[in-house]
């Protein structure tokens, strides 16, 4: 018998669609209902709650957040499921219908779900909470720790931007940042924890501070004074906001490793004026160009949509030649999705969903080029990488400074610490690379 006070014995299935963002409040939820006697459900086990933390950036994420509900509810007819996140959001009447749900709460009720589980469970009862978006003002903090050794720490949520084909200010309101002061303790507090990395996470973190006297670049100086923390990742920053004082305080950083995330979403200036972005290709290549000059070794990841309205054949050689050119080392290729409610639907351009699949099909081939011949370079170096507790069956990996991925054989005991490897070989030309642990260790 579940013990409604105190949640003995309650087992819970946690499910996270979307961005860095929302795994890091799934695992924050996933602390505090431990904190409460609420354990993970292991292998075989049934689980009693399933919270499912939705992403609704395109109508295909809608639809795999639908399919894995009633999945779950299938699966698990007996489990009270509990959605939030963007589609729960956006669409919270549609997700409330859905088989099993008892639970709906939105973007800011996250950190809510211990009360209203405890509710359920005593009176059985189903809620839905959904601040409506224009409302959503309040900054409500996460810095959890997800599977594997890195820490997130969400700085700021919400988005002022309102990109033509984007959804997400509507679901997560407007821009917002925690203060400098509160991140610093939430990063001491992961370093007493003997945590090593920590992810900056947010909708628009180069945005952090807007409306105050705080910026992105006072929060990241505070941030690299936490004594204990060894690694800091900026999760994605718009090109627009990243500034060149930026780019220059991570290259002579104690602990800001030389990984950047940038969304250029195309490489047409049409088609980004069509998206109402905040910059043109121009302003885009001289930042990536000024990340070479200031970090040769830095890893460039690059958010691309492909077959956005708009998007005519002519302007996607236009895309596609900028991309080749640019000197990053991967694409995040997505496929244009609409989005009902969003300016992009006024555009008369369509493109064939048949085309949007060879077009998304060619820029991840170049995609794969590009990260081939970034890995390449390293080959035969020593990098320093933090290893990683092995999944079940798999050997020793983890992410050098410059975030490639490298598979070695290494004991146990050296799970989130710092080493020196040796990179060997690259496998196929993939990003999988081996590596050969070097004695001098920290």
């Amino acid at each position: 018998m579940i013990d409604t006070t105190t949640f003995s014995g309650t087992k819970a299935l946690f499910h996270t669609f979307g961005c860095k963002l929302n795994f890091a409040e799934t695992s924050t939820v996933a602390r505090l209902l431990g904190e409460e006697g609420v354990r993970r459900v292991q292998r075989g086990e049934t689980p009693d709650i399933i919270v499912v933390n939705t992403c609704s950036v395109t109508e295909l994420a809608d639809k795999k957040c639908r399919q894995a509900i009633r999945g779950f509810a299938r699966r698990y007819p007996d489990a009270a499921i509990v959605v939030t996140g963007c589609y729960a959001q956006l669409k919270s009447a549609e997700v409330a219908a859905l088989p099993g749900v008892k639970i709906v709460a939105g973007t800011n009720q996250k950190l809510m779900l211990v009360d209203y589980i405890r509710s359920w469970m005593a009176d059985r009862t189903a809620r839905l909470d959904v601040t409506p978006s224009a409302e959503l003002r309040e900054f409500v903090p996460s810095c959890s720790r997800g599977d594997r050794t890195r820490y997130f720490l969400k700085v700021q949520d919400g988005c002022d931007y309102w990109c033509s084909y984007c959804t997400i200010p509507r679901a997560r309101g407007r821009s917002r940042s925690g203060s400098i002061s509160s991140l610093v303790e939430q990063a001491r507090e992961v370093a007493r924890e003997g945590g090593k990395e920590i992810v900056i996470t947010g909708v628009n973190i180069g945005d952090f501070g807007k409306g105050t006297s705080e910026t992105f670049l006072d929060l990241i100086r505070a941030l690299d004074d936490v004594e204990g923390i060894e690694r800091y990742r900026i999760s994605s920053i718009e090109p627009n906001l990243l500034t060149e004082e930026i780019i220059r305080f991570v290259a002579t950083s104690k602990r800001f490793m030389p990984h950047f995330h940038v969304p250029l979403q195309s490489g047409s200036d049409k088609v980004l004026a069509l998206m109402r972005r905040h910059y043109d290709t121009s302003h885009f290549r001289e930042k990536m160009e000024m990340i070479r000059r200031y970090i040769p070794d830095a890893f460039i990841g690059v958010d691309l949509i492909v077959g956005a309205r708009g998007e005519t054949p002519e302007e996607f050689e236009t895309s596609r030649s900028f991309v080749e050119s640019l000197p990053i080392s991967r694409l995040h290729v997505f496929t244009y999705s609409e989005r009902p409610g969003t300016r992009a639907l006024d555009i008369d351009y369509i493109v064939d969903p048949a085309e949007k699949h060879r077009r998304t099909r060619i820029m991840l081939a170049i995609s794969e080029q590009k990260l081939a011949d970034f890995t390449r370079r390293f080959l035969g170096t020593v990098r320093p990488v933090l290893l990683e507790h092995p999944n079940k069956g798999k050997t020793m990996s983890g992410f050098t400074d410059n975030y490639l991925r490298v598979n070695l054989s290494a004991p146990a005991e050296l799970d989130n610490h710092i080493v020196p490897v040796a990179l060997d070989i690259m496998i196929d030309d993939s990003e999988e690379i081996t590596g050969t642990l070097q004695t001098d260790t920290k």
